[in-house]
Parts: C-alpha cells; structure tokens; sequence
C-alpha cells in the first residue's frame, strides 16, 4: 500500500509534468468501486478535468493526507485520489513506480498506454504534451470530486477527517500532540500508528520501522509508555518519515541498518536470518495485522495484547549460515503487568476479506526492494 514516502514519489512526479498545464482530453471507465463508492462517476471525473488548468500554487503544496493526493485545479470541482492497495499514478515516458514494478511487466505491458488497469487518463495541451492515468489492480483506491475553494480542500471530508502529516505538518505533530494522543487512549501502540485519523500516511511497515528505531514493542498499550519513551517514538516517526520522504520512497537508498531492509523474507528459504546488529526477527500478529520486530531490541515495559499471537522466529541453523524457520506454539501472551485490567480479551475470529472483481494479476507486487505494496 502506498504510505506517506510512496505519495510524496506521485506528488514530485505530478509537480514535475503536471501543475500550471492545462488539460485537453480526459477519459475514465465507469468503475463502481474506484468512483460509485465515494459518490461519482467516470463521466463525472472526465467532465471536471476537461479544460481546466492544473493550480500552480495549491498542486504545489500537495501532500500525503493518509495515502491520498490531490489535483487541484483552477475551479471547483477537484481530484482527491485514495490510492488503497495498488493505486498508483503513471506519466508517459516516465518510470514513476520502483525497478522491481517495472521489472515484473512484460514489455508489451510497458508499451501499453494507457497503462493496465488504468481507471482515468488525461492528457495536457501543448508541445511536448503530459500524459497521466491513474491505475489500480484491486481496485480499493476511491477517486472523488470535492467541490469546494482549492485553498480550502484540506477542510473538506476525505481530507479533514485525516490527521496530520508527520513531515509537513510540524506545528500540529509535536511531541505533546503525540503524548496526548497516546495517554487518552488504551490500544496496542502498533494500532494507535496505523490510526489515520491520528498521524497521516503511516501504514504497515512504516509504523514497524519507528517503533524498531525507537526500541518499542508493537503490541504494548500506548497509555502504558513513559514521557521518556514517547520522545524517543516521536523522534523516530518524524527521522524515518522524514528520511523515506527525502528518499521519495526508493528503498534501494534507505539506511541498511533499518529494520526494513530484512523485513520481507518471512518464512522464506534463504532470507535474512539477521539485522546487521545481530538480532533476530520475529513476528506477532494481532487484531489481524502483522508486527515484525526484533524481541531482543523491542522489549515491553507495560501491558501487552493478551490476543497477540507470536508467528514465526527466524533463526540460523547450527551456526552454518543456512536459514530456517523456527515455529513457536500459538498460545495467547499473558499481560506483562497485572492481569485484573479489565475481562480477559474474547477470541478473535480470523478476518475475511471479500476482493470484488479482483483481477487475477497484480502489477505492483515487487517484492524485495520495492516499498510500494510492503504493508
């Protein structure tokens, strides 16, 4: 799923081609999903975009708001895009996404414009003309309309119910914003994280690589930390969002050290067994969503899920260099402090997800090096 560094990559490419360009043609499928849900229609998003002239000032400014970005444009109505599981946006000639994306398309699928999956295209006037689409394999990303003054977009619902971003919005995320977040709230901090209301644009591995870096255990309360340790959360939130940022998402130059590097090898023959400093990995699965931490690193000082399930612990095999998987029994943690915090958790039932109409190939599942789809 894109998070907060994989909406900033769009946002510099679209600043690049697009903004202060006027749109000649515009095109989009009637997708009941991608536009019915969320209150439009193709024929509605290829009327608002026919003509007009992208802002210069407000398309400047765009931002991740959650996994969402704009397109603004020199009247009402504007292009809010949700980019969910696998939405992403294309510009002709132009290798937006990550090597591995690209990597796995075929060349006839590379030569294909507009490209596969694609729900709207646009393309500029003038000489050389911009070519854009939007695409999406799954189709759980929304494109709507927001009618409403460019400047004011941020206070129109999808993007109002958002909380901050991390990298822009420094004078709303501070460190006694966290603070108050966390203490008026009794939910494992991992989910706390992936709270979109609360922080904008952190998602799964995102919320796993700060908590690694701050020495954290995913699965612990977050009313249940220390003014010490929720500096040292908010410290590593704004240093990886703002480095993952700066790198425009391309892990090939993310830090070796992080915990992302060796993360996407579970359970796999032949991963990394190891961090750089030695500790092991380790998984931990709760409320459906998957944690991987470093136990060694990450150890709990307060009330842990007592759901949390612990999955698989990669380990080298007899000091050989060969990996393998090493299970753990799947019985329920204990809280680490006293047991009498309330009834103890009923069981969860294993979530279903119901994937309506999903195409039998998905484009953008570049595993090793690619950010996009790691969550």
């Amino acid at each position: 799923m894109p998070e907060i560094a994989e909406v900033a990559r769009i946002v510099h490419f679209l600043r690049l081609h697009l903004v202060g360009k006027k749109i000649a043609s515009a095109s989009a499928i009637d997708d009941g999903n991608v536009f019915g849900k969320v209150g439009t229609s193709g024929a509605a998003v290829e009327s608002a975009l026919k003509g007009k002239k992208v802002n210069k000032r407000q398309s400047a400014n765009a931002q991740a708001r959650a996994n969402s970005s704009r397109i603004t444009l020199d009247k009402p109505p504007h292009l809010v895009m949700h980019f969910g599981m696998t939405g992403w946006v294309h510009i002709k000639g132009e290798k937006t996404a990550y090597t591995n994306y690209y990597k796995k398309m075929k060349d006839s699928d590379l030569e294909q414009w507009p490209p596969k999956f694609w729900k709207f295209h646009l393309t500029t006037e003038g000489k050389p003309a911009v070519e854009v689409a939007f695409t999406d394999a799954r189709r759980f990303g929304r494109v709507r309309l927001v009618d409403c003054p460019g400047a004011d977009i941020r206070k129109h619902s999808p993007l109002v119910e958002n909380g901050p971003d991390p990298v822009i919005d420094t004078d709303v995320f501070t460190e006694e914003y966290l603070r108050g977040k966390m203490k008026s709230r009794h939910v494992p901090v991992k989910a706390l994280l992936l709270d979109q209301t609360m922080i904008s644009g952190v998602g799964n591995w995102v919320a796993d690589e700060t908590l690694y870096q701050a020495k954290l255990h995913p699965e612990q309360y977050c009313d249940d930390f220390d003014d010490a340790e929720i500096a040292k959360l908010y410290e590593a939130i704004r240093y990886v969002c703002q480095t993952a940022v700066d790198k425009l998402g391309d892990s090939d130059q993310f830090p070796e050290h992080w915990l992302f590097n060796h993360r996407w090898g579970k359970g796999d023959k032949g991963s990394s067994a190891k961090l750089p400093n030695g500790e092991k990995l380790a998984f931990i699965t709760v409320g459906g969503r998957t944690s991987c931490y470093a136990p060694g690193v990450q150890k709990k000082s307060g009330r842990v899920v007592a759901t949390a399930k612990v999955e698989p612990v990669k380990l080298e095999a007899n000091g050989d260099g060969d990996n393998k998987t090493h299970r753990k029994k799947k019985t329920a943690r204990k809280p680490a402090l006293p047991e009498n915090d309330g009834p103890p958790a009923k069981k969860q039932k294993k979530q279903q997800v119901k994937v309506e109409d999903e195409p039998t190939a998905d484009l953008g599942t570049g595993r090793r090096r690619s950010a996009r789809l790691r969550n």
